[in-house]
């Protein structure tokens, strides 16, 4: 048997997932989360063997849930089930740590497909994303200086952005207001930025805030 566990904030989409993984007799869902904390707590009670994950779960930029999970259940086969598309998420998401990538808008026996492919050991891709893996293999895209923040920094990074004041961000993050002016001062060093409205302009043109 499989063991799925389904994480995503809409009812509706859940409901769907949990559809199709019951034409399957080979997989079973063990459980659903509809936040990041509630998926955490789950993923440590009831393992599972392949979690479907939404991006949308994430707390500050689309990519930190997956990071997060990542970096605890380490072992975890994850398939990022998202409404983004694979041209936006795609490669970021396997870079993330993520071993397949679909969009909601595919069939029910893509789902299954990917599920079943991620838990024998492989990577899922489809078509679409095999082919921009290639073109990244030939002619390699320059990778983004944000790319090489921490998982704290990009948080710190996307709330200052998105206009949050230095103690809000701390509260947020439960961390010092002394800390994150370190991380600022950090997140400043590595991007090449010299003040908040440059900081915010770099994440408008990265889409790191809407």
């Amino acid at each position: 048997m499989i063991r799925v566990v389904v994480a995503d904030d809409h009812q509706l989409v859940r409901e769907g997932v949990k559809k199709v993984l019951s034409t399957d007799p080979e997989i079973v869902l063990v459980g659903e989360a509809p936040d990041l904390e509630s998926t955490l707590e789950l993923l440590r009670s009831a393992p599972p063997d392949v979690l479907v994950l939404d991006l949308s779960l994430s707390p500050v930029h689309e990519l930190d849930a997956l990071r997060i999970v990542v970096d605890r259940f380490p072992e975890l086969r994850v398939l990022v089930l998202s409404s983004y598309s694979e041209e936006r998420f795609g490669i970021p998401a396997l870079r993330a740590g993520a071993c397949g990538y679909t969009c909601k808008s595919e069939t029910a026996d893509v789902v299954i497909t990917a599920i079943r492919k991620i838990h024998a050991g492989g990577r899922y891709l489809s078509d679409n994303l095999a082919e921009l893996l290639a073109h990244e293999v030939v002619s390699p895209q320059p990778r983004q200086a944000h790319e090489r923040l921490t998982e704290r920094e990009r948080q710190v990074l996307c709330l200052l952005a998105a206009g949050s004041p230095v103690k809000q961000v701390a509260a947020k993050l439960d961390i010092s207001i002394s800390s994150v002016n370190t991380y600022r001062g950090r997140i400043f060093t590595k991007l090449k930025l010299r003040s908040n409205a440059e900081l915010i302009r770099y994440a408008i043109q990265n889409s790191l805030i809407s």
